[in-house]
């Protein structure tokens, strides 16, 4: 149970007083989004909470704490290697899954023929946890190798929550604050500009100063999240951005082919980093174009947040074989890193015809209720819950059941009840909330040259909703009060 106390507020002191502060201050200090079929001078302030969610300490301290040996599991196996394990596992995965991992694992193997010029590899990635009632510990939800998201907006609804608080808003009769233990703002804004500041540093010289850029999708509507950090990245290290989107590679840059290097065609600018903040969806690849755009990308000697090796790296199915002991053992050396990776890992199946995967296939129909069935998909909306996961199953061809994991639930105490914005509506309801930890990491095939913990976000979601993604319409952005 909480032992912080929640603001107990009137729907007038709320309706008068609260909402016009918070969607000022959200309007003033950038802490928003653009909606559904926006103009570009139309926002609304990011969906978020009414006041922060009390987490416990020592499991806010425990997911930071993991987050450097996560940095190195995830540089060890994406490198590869002469052990080729996560070549032989995508390969088999894009089988199952030939609509976009397939995609994936072809385009890899087409820039692997051409060659990598740049041996320098960039991980931006964020590990989200839930906290399980069961063991009082911190669970790993997933593990994000591509686009990770709020890394900008997240130190912005903390600053939002202590404002409020410093200023009396939560205790409106006595004008004091109502919060005495801490409301920490994350760094993740100022700490990710900071390592693609890094990147750009060990990135070979060139004739100007280059660029970082970022790939985007089209009318993007969680802009602002990313502009944080390239503010960021201009106003601490004089580091410029470009975007574009896969449709438009050709059309806003140009390769010397050469020494493929790539440019920034309006200036001339080399690109020294590339961010993918989009092809992690088959929808984010539009056309052939898009995809042959992909592989220009790859094959550039810009360093780029993610390969696409590193990218299939995050899969489910690699998530589920490093909870296997052994197989972990192959990528982390060192005993301790490897018990607290393992301390935070929960049962997860295959659904093939290994032995574990007939035990999955056995618990997805007779104990449905403990677990959610996950697809190789990122961005929300793609998981089935439940008794929902065998009627999924009976429709599925008995072939393609190996592209899901079958993933134990984690059991977290629900939050208290708490008030989410969205647009111009607010609910209060009970809410459930998730813990993510950024991590970033520079290395190439013999040495890390960079890794560190970068930030935080935390999400939060009505307790009867499944899914959480803030961009797919499902949570909010939220902070925390540590007690």
């Amino acid at each position: 149970m909480d032992s912080v106390e929640t603001p107990n507020l009137s729907e007038d002191v709320i309706k008068k007083d609260l909402l016009p502060e918070i969607y000022q201050w959200s309007l003033s200090n950038g802490l928003i989004m653009y909606p559904p079929n926006f103009e570009l001078g139309t926002v609304s302030i990011a969906p978020t909470t009414l006041y922060p969610t009390p987490v416990p300490k020592r499991s806010f301290q425990d997911a930071i704490a993991v987050q450097k040996a996560y940095n190195e599991l995830y540089c060890n196996v994406s490198r590869d290697g002469n052990k080729n394990w996560l070549s032989n596992e995508s390969s088999k995965l894009a089988g199952f899954d030939s609509e976009f991992t397939g995609r994936l694992w072809e385009l890899y193997q087409k820039a692997s023929k051409q060659g990598y010029r740049q041996k320098l590899r960039l991980g931006v990635f964020r590990s989200d946890y839930l906290i399980d009632k069961r063991h009082d510990e911190i669970k790993q939800v997933e593990f994000n190798t591509i686009s990770v998201s709020f890394g900008g907006l997240s130190s912005k609804v903390g600053q939002l929550h202590n404002f409020l608080n410093d200023s009396g808003k939560y205790s409106p009769e006595k004008g004091l604050n109502f919060y005495s233990n801490e409301i920490p703002v994350s760094e993740s804004a100022i700490k990710i500009a900071d390592t693609l500041a890094t990147a750009v540093e060990h990135y070979s010289s060139c004739k100007q100063d280059p660029v970082v850029a970022f790939v985007v999708q089209d009318g993007e509507r969680n802009v602002f999240d990313q502009r944080i950090i390239e503010y960021n990245l201009l106003q601490r290290h004089g580091i410029q951005t470009v975007r574009f989107t896969l449709e438009q590679v050709k059309t806003h840059t140009f390769m010397d082919y050469n020494s493929k290097r790539l440019f920034w065609r309006k200036s001339g600018q080399e690109i020294a980093v590339i961010w993918f903040r989009s092809a992690y969806s088959p929808t984010d690849f539009k056309t052939e174009e898009s995809w042959e755009n992909r592989l220009i990308l790859e094959t550039s000697y810009a360093i780029k947040a993610p390969d696409l090796l590193m990218q299939l790296s995050g899969t489910k199915k690699i998530q589920q074989l490093l909870t296997n002991p052994e197989i972990l053992a192959q990528f982390v050396s060192d005993e301790t890193a490897r018990n607290q990776l393992l301390s935070t890992f929960v049962n997860i199946y295959p659904l093939d015809d290994s032995p574990l995967g007939i035990e999955g296939k056995r618990l997805a129909f007779e104990q449905p209720f403990n677990y959610v069935l996950k697809p190789q998909r990122e961005g929300g909306g793609n998981n089935i819950y439940k008794n929902e996961i065998p009627e999924a199953l009976r429709k599925m061809d008995k072939k393609d059941w190996a592209a899901y994991i079958l993933m134990e639930l984690i059991q977290p105490e629900p939050n208290r009840e708490n008030v989410i914005l969205r647009g111009s509506e607010y609910y209060k309801e009970p809410i459930l909330s998730e813990l993510g930890i950024f991590g970033c990491v520079l290395f190439d095939e013999s040495e890390i040259y960079y890794n560190q913990y970068s930030g935080w976000l935390l999400r939060s979601k009505f307790n009867s909703s499944n899914e959480g993604g803030v961009a797919a319409g499902f949570g909010c952005v939220d902070s925390l009060v540590l007690y």
